[in-house]
């Protein structure tokens, strides 16, 4: 039981409510002991006062008898034991009797129980009696080892002067406090454990119950149930957030486990139709056409078609497998945007004059970017293969790079028919195809943007898509200024 969390907090919260009753009871109980000796003291001093005025009001004078020794051994005895005792702290009268109280069988005197005159005057309340002045103490007798209260109050001659004293003396609970005080304080005490326990259990059942539903569901999810989620309403600000954590957790689960379906749908896709086409070229030609020298031709260069188209998707998806897993192997070093624009720009010039397609380089001076040149070469050609394609004839790619505070922009802007803003959150998906405005054209699996992501963002970069008012798409890369960059220039200038 004490293995469960349910146990544990039980079983700490027990020892904690006994540790704290147990302070506050020592200290309770002091406080009550002090406050009930208190009481008494008072009760017995006024006692002792009364018989002090008996005596005084009566004037009559103290009996002349023999001196005694003090004797405290029937003070430990119930009841009040009073003596009138001379100033010079002889015993005069002790009540009460032992002829008045015959069931009460006193205890012999004992040599360490017995207090000489000298001795008795020199106890406090004894001085500040003889001073005029009511008083009492509390001291431990040793014969019964148990706390007697004492009082002693002045007793006054007809002059005023003090000619004796009313010395009373009362034994104290062994324990401190009355017996009957003392199972009431004990019975409250139980009660308030007795409380404090199912308190405990209820609390301790309120913060097991979510963390033992987030166990099961937790334990449902990793045996493939990504449709668990846990309520949340336990009332306790920090379970309702790992209640959230973990439904969030589980959808975020639900939607990588559908992503990772719709991929491998994808990929299989993608690669059936090269590999049908394959196959189906190979079974004409072992059907005859290999002989056929006119035929084949247009057979084996379809298939060298496919086998390429094949090749180049399986790298891509190496690189964007390689990209996820952070083992992309880049040489990052300064280089000039610029000059890199204006390389691709070059390579796929043939492919724009095709089409009367033009291209608008503007750029500010120094633009020097901490990047790998391959990787960002294969970016940019990505952004201006997909610019020409979609651009009409004789259109124009304008192609603007601009500092921006730490970084450099170069946005490649086209003059296509746009990308439909429902499709502008999904365009950087992999195999999102926009059918309706970007035409699928050159059989391609819709994994260049793809790429192109996860390369600008392994160079500490960021790629968006937008529209450009008036028509047509912008996407633009943002890559970390290198340190050996001077301070842009500003300056744009048209090529």
């Amino acid at each position: 039981m004490f293995r469960t969390l349910r146990g544990r907090i039980f079983l700490n919260g027990l020892a904690i409510l006994i540790l704290g009753l147990g302070i506050a009871g020592f200290f309770f109980w002091r406080a009550v002991e002090a406050m009930y000796v208190q009481t008494e003291a008072e009760n017995l001093l006024a006692q002792a006062e009364l018989t002090a005025a008996a005596y005084n009001n009566n004037n009559q004078p103290l009996p002349a008898v023999p001196a005694e020794s003090y004797s405290q051994v029937s003070n430990v005895m119930p009841g009040i034991h009073t003596r009138l005792l001379g100033t010079e702290g002889t015993v005069l009268i002790g009540l009460p009797l032992a002829s008045d109280s015959p069931a009460v069988q006193m205890p012999p005197a004992e040599g360490n129980a017995l207090i000489t005159p000298d001795e008795l005057s020199k106890r406090p309340e004894i001085q500040s009696a003889r001073n005029g002045i009511a008083a009492t103490f509390v001291r431990t007798v040793t014969a019964g080892n148990r706390r007697v209260l004492y009082a002693a109050a002045p007793i006054r001659d007809a002059s005023g002067e003090v000619s004796g004293l009313a010395y009373l003396a009362m034994p104290l609970p062994g324990n401190g406090l009355p017996a009957g005080f003392t199972l009431q304080l004990v019975g409250a005490g139980l009660v308030a454990v007795i409380l404090a326990l199912a308190v405990g259990f209820l609390l301790a059942r309120q913060i097991t119950t979510p963390v033992s539903a987030l166990a099961k569901g937790a334990s449902n999810v990793s045996h493939g149930d990504l449709t668990q989620t846990v309520s949340v309403n336990s009332q306790i600000d920090e379970l309702d957030n790992l209640a959230d954590t973990f439904n969030y957790m589980v959808a975020s689960l639900q939607k990588s486990n559908q992503a990772q379906n719709a991929f491998v749908a994808d990929v299989a896709h993608e690669l059936r139709t090269p590999l049908t086409v394959i196959k189906g070229t190979i079974e004409t030609l072992e059907d005859g056409a290999m002989d056929d020298l006119a035929g084949r031709g247009p057979l084996l260069e379809s298939m060298q078609k496919e086998t390429d188209r094949l090749i180049r998707l399986v790298n891509n998806l190496l690189v964007l497998t390689r990209a996820d897993a952070g083992m992309l192997k880049l040489h990052l070093q300064p280089l000039n945007l610029t000059d890199l624009v204006r390389q691709r720009c070059d390579r796929l010039l043939p492919l724009a004059i095709g089409r009367n397609i033009t291209f608008d380089i503007q750029s500010a001076n120094h633009s020097l970017v901490r990047a790998d040149e391959d990787r960002l070469a294969q970016v940019l050609d990505n952004l201006l293969d997909n610019a020409i394609r979609y651009s009409p004839e004789g259109g124009k790619i304008i192609i603007t790079i601009t500092p921006d505070g730490s970084n450099w922009c170069c946005a490649v802007s086209d003059s296509g028919p746009g990308i439909p803003p429902e499709h502008l959150p999904f365009i950087f998906d992999r195999f999102y195809r926009v059918e309706t405005s970007r035409r699928r054209q050159g059989g391609e699996a819709g994994l260049g943007l793809s790429i192109a992501r996860s390369l600008i963002q392994a160079q500490g970069g960021l790629i968006l898509a937008e529209n450009t008012p008036g028509g047509g798409a912008t996407f633009v890369i943002r890559l970390p200024a290198s340190d050996d960059c001077p301070e842009a220039a500003g300056l744009l200038t048209s090529n």
